[in-house]
């Protein structure tokens, strides 16, 4: 799982083929199918692998900072291994990390007050964005303030004449004057996504 891990975080994982994760193990490709019996199989084992890195919900705090911890444990992890982002939910034979997470999650959000339905809207809100935030993440062509500073002042404003786009204009310049660093973007989206499901675990936690 490891070196399947260590290809697919390198070149993708739709390269990762059984016959090249072998090579890689100096061993034939059939030996592979004593431990698993396909590359789904594969693939469900490598998840698993990625859900036991994610951080889970501590128990005896407050379900705001379990969950956030539980978010920036999953993004950082998703950042190691952004093959995996697609995959997250699509696996229907999930292994015991898997479960052991979706467990802790759920945990959390029903000691919390919120009701069956509405602990899955906010594990599924939740979910969202974090999983969209590290697509995105994984596709931008910068990773720190100082690039994107340098991408407004080199590609980006010289494609934007002021009459034309005035606001992009306004927004590219004001940004690099302020320093603005877009890695806080997350903590602030969460912060959002947080603060607006707390008012829904009281006013549905009488229901089932």
């Amino acid at each position: 799982m490891a070196e399947a891990i260590r290809l697919a975080d390198r070149d993708g994982v739709d390269g990762l083929s059984m016959r090249r994760l072998a090579g890689e193990l100096d061993a034939g490709a059939m030996s592979l199918y004593h431990y698993v019996a396909n590359k789904d199989e594969l693939l469900d084992a490598m998840i698993d692998v990625v859900f036991e890195e994610i951080e889970l919900p501590a128990e005896g705090t407050d379900w705001q900072s379990a969950m956030r911890r539980r978010s920036e444990s999953a993004r950082r992890v998703l950042a190691r291994h952004p093959w995996a982002i697609g995959l997250m939910e699509s696996r229907t034979s999930p292994g015991p990390a898997n479960l052991r997470h979706r467990e802790a999650v759920t945990a959390c959000l029903r000691r919390a007050g919120f009701s069956v339905v509405m602990a899955t809207h906010a594990n599924w809100l939740l979910d969202v964005y974090v999983y969209g935030y590290a697509l995105q993440e994984a596709a931008l062509p910068f990773d720190t303030a100082d690039e994107l500073a340098a991408m407004a002042e080199d590609v980006y404003l010289p494609q934007l004449p002021p009459d034309e786009f005035p606001y992009l204009n306004e927004s590219a310049a004001g940004l690099v004057a302020a320093g603005y660093d877009p890695a806080q973007e997350f903590d602030f989206g969460l912060d959002l996504v947080l603060t607006a499901l707390e008012p829904l675990r009281t006013t549905a936690s009488s229901q089932t």
